[in-house]
């Protein structure tokens, strides 16, 4: 097995890595919601009609 590599990232690396994960985790935020609408409108206006 190899040894880890200790790499230290700078601070602008830093604030890059985060704003990614900051625009990934709202695109996979809004991709999620897109899924669920569509999932309620391909069900029609009868889906809240029905009895609970």
């Amino acid at each position: 097995m190899s040894e880890p590599v200790n790499t230290t990232l700078s601070p602008e690396a830093l604030a890059r890595r985060r704003k990614r994960s900051i625009a990934l985790a709202l695109t996979l935020g809004a991709l999620a919601i897109i899924f669920y609408v569509l999932t309620i409108v391909k069900m029609g206006p009868g889906i809240f009609d029905r009895v609970l």
